[in-house]
């Protein structure tokens, strides 16, 4: 499983013109679903995104989490996350799992997120979607699991 996680004053997405997520000051976590990942590698991301002090606080630090600011995640389903393009122009995806198991562990992280009290928005699990978003810093971090 990978996340990229980017620190965002506000996003949006959309499916065909039609506003399905909005958020203000959060996260935006592009999530890929490996073949063969399990509730273990996605019980990783739950408990690790929650307490990831990446926003600054009184002082200038990096010291507070997204709860600590009552901040929001727009949680997208990305599987070219697992693009290969080592070999020729065009990437292949077969790292990727297949897409109901995907989309059963990428609900699952956001209930999981949801259990631990974050605002948890999604995207629409295979549709084409537009990410409008006005990224902080930028600050930028990339999971594994």
């Amino acid at each position: 499983m990978k996340a990229v996680i980017q620190r965002v004053r506000n996003a949006e997405l959309k499916v065909n013109g039609e506003l399905i997520s909005k958020i203000g000051k959060g996260y935006v976590i592009f999530l890929g679903v490996g073949k063969g990942d399990q509730k273990e590698q996605a019980d990783y991301f739950i408990k690790k995104i929650p307490p990831l002090r990446v926003f600054e606080d009184e002082n200038g630090k990096i010291n507070k989490s997204v709860s600590d600011v009552g901040g929001e995640i727009l949680l997208v389903s990305q599987f070219t996350l697992y693009a290969n393009a080592s070999h020729g122009n065009r990437p292949d995806f077969l790292a990727a799992e297949a897409p109901e198991r995907a989309d059963e562990l990428y609900l699952y992280v956001a209930e999981g997120l949801r259990a631990a009290g974050l605002t948890v928005k999604l995207g629409v699990f295979g549709a084409d979607m537009r990410i409008t978003q006005e990224n902080d810093g930028p600050f930028t971090i990339i999971l594994e699991k």
